[in-house]
Formats: C-alpha cells, structure tokens, sequence
C-alpha cells in the first residue's frame, strides 16, 4: 500500500513537470491569444520561434496589432526584420501611422529606414506634423562691412523617400547658415537686410537646400536679426596699424643704412688723415735729404721758414677777425 502511494505522487509530480516544462516551452497562452484576435498561427510556428531563438511575444503581438488596424504582414517578415536586429513594434506603429494619415509606406522600406538606424515612427509624425529647426546666430558681413548675426527657424518635413541615405539636421542647418551668408553678403548695406529680412528667406529657400537630404523644407523664417561689429573699419585700422609698422621698418632701415655710411665716412676721413700725417712725417726726410743731395741751400730754406712763420701770423690775425665779427655787439 505504502508503495503505490508513492509511486502515484512521483507520476502526479512527473505529469506536473511535464506540464510545466511543456507550458513554458510552447506558448499556449500566446495562441489563443493570436487565434481568438484573428490572427492565424501553427502552434508548432510559436515552437519554431522558440527553437530559432525568437521571443514570440515579440512577433504575435505585432502581428495581432498589424491585423486589428488591417495591414497586410506576415509573420515571417515580422520575424526576419526581428532576426535583422529591427524593432519590430515601432515598424508596425509607424506603419499603422502611415496608413491613418493615408502615406504610402510599405513594410519592407519602414524596416529598411528602421535597420538604418532612424526612427520610422518618428519619421511618419514628423510627415505628418512638421518639425521646427532653429539654427544658431550666423555671423554675415554686408558689403559696407557691418557684421549682422541672424538666426532663423526652418520648418522641415521628413521625407520618406529619402530617409535611408539623406542627410540630416545638421546638413540643413550648414546649408541654411551658408545662405544666409551667402544673401547678406551679396547685400549692398546692412540696411537693405534690417528693412526686409524676407529677402534672406525667399534667397535661401530658392536655392534647393533639401536636395539629398532626409527632409523636405517647408518654410525658413528669420527670427532674430542683431547688428554687429564694424567689421570693414576694423579691417581697414589693423590695415593702416600694418602699414605704418611697415613704414617704420624701412624708415628705421634707412636710418640704420644713413648711420652706417656715416660710420663709413668718418673711417674713410680717419684713413684721409692718417695718410696726410704720414705724408707730412716724409717732408723733412725730403728736406734733409734734399739739403744734403745739395738740391736746396741754407739761405732757400731760410727763406721757406721765413714764409712758414709770415703764413702762420696771417691766419692767426683772419681767426681773431672772424672771431670779432661773430661776438655779440655787448662783447666787443
């Protein structure tokens, strides 16, 4: 007795391991689910999923959500974007979207901008209801060289067709800052830019800036215009600081050429001066040796020191002259 009793708890313990494990490895739950929502799946699909390393909630869930709003999906596709890495939930969401605001958006491109790396949710609301994007102050110079920042806010719209492979915010916002550039450049005054701020927006937005990109631009509306530096008159002071610095250096060059050929001349004088002493020191060796050749006699060079002394009295009475004349009248 005692043995048939336990054997009967081991087989109820059995059965209830059984149940378990076979509860927890096929989704019975989740197949009523899918079948009671109208939604036709093999029980042994869910099994699949299980052996494939599918989370079935994962895929039956969509897929009900897929069929309730009457899109036509399948769970192989929902599984294969799910086994791609996609998010399978947010396509269905966007998809659904799509088809309410009456956008033509197949699956098989919503998993393609989905394994892309955007939003496709996102994507389908911002088709929907445009985004705004504001770009920061974009420094410009006019051509009377007054510096203007401006900011603008540009109304974009995703583009569906171009959303795998087009350029994002942050191109449109490069293009629309090198417009603004561009137009208040071209401006003849800051003026003319302060009196129709428009005309930055019609030239910007004439100029095709959502090509290749990801959005479609709607509008571009100059919030914010702001005077700036005087940007010519600055250029032209740092211009004539510059050329005076220059001028300065050649002046000072020549100056230091002027000194040097001064220095040079006044060498070559001290050189003059050292030949003539030289030359002086060989006149008595000349009259020396003239005396003694018998060239010149005592009397002849009596006669030139005679003339030396008459010469040297003259020059000093036409000095004491000169120096009478230039003495002020209450010295003399």
């Amino acid at each position: 007795m005692d043995g048939s009793i336990i054997s009967l708890f081991l087989l109820v313990a059995l059965a209830v391991i059984v149940i378990s494990v076979f509860f927890t490895f096929v989704p019975v739950m989740l197949w009523i689910s899918a079948i009671a929502s109208g939604v036709s799946i093999g029980i042994f699909t869910l099994v699949g999923m299980r052996l494939r390393r599918v989370i079935p909630s994962r895929i039956v869930n969509p897929l009900i959500k897929a069929r309730k709003a009457g899109l036509e999906v399948t769970s192989n596709q929902l599984e294969s974007h799910y086994l791609a890495g996609g998010n399978v939930d947010r396509v269905i969401d966007a998809l659904i979207a799509a088809e309410r605001a009456n956008i033509d958006l197949l699956f098989e491109r919503a998993a393609a901008i989905d394994l892309a790396g955007r939003d496709v949710l996102e994507a389908v609301q911002m088709s929907v209801n445009p985004k705004v994007i504001e770009t920061p102050f974009v420094s410009a110079v006019a051509r009377d060289g007054i510096e203007l920042k401006v900011k603008a806010r540009v109304t974009v719209r995703a583009n569906i067709e171009r959303l795998v492979g087009g350029a994002g915010e942050e191109t449109i916002i490069a293009r629309v800052g090198e417009g603004i550039v561009t137009s208040v450049g071209s401006s003849n005054s800051h003026k003319e830019v302060l009196e129709n701020p428009d005309k930055i927006s019609k030239t910007v937005l004439n100029k095709g800036l959502d090509s290749g990109t990801a959005f479609e631009i709607l509008s571009i509306d100059i919030a914010d215009v702001d005077v700036g530096r005087n940007i010519g008159a600055n250029l032209q002071i740092e211009q004539a600081e510059a050329d005076k610095q220059i001028s300065q250096a050649r002046a000072e060059e020549r100056r230091a050429m002027a000194v040097a050929f001064e220095q040079e001349m006044k060498a070559r004088v001290q050189e003059m001066q050292a030949k003539v002493v030289e030359a002086e020191a060989e006149v008595p060796q000349a009259m020396a040796e003239a005396l003694r050749s018998g060239k010149i006699g005592v009397m002849d060079y009596l006669n030139m020191k005679n003339i030396d002394a008459d010469t040297l009295m003259r020059e000093s009475f036409g000095q004491q002259v000169e120096k009478g004349k230039n003495q002020p009248p209450e010295q003399k």
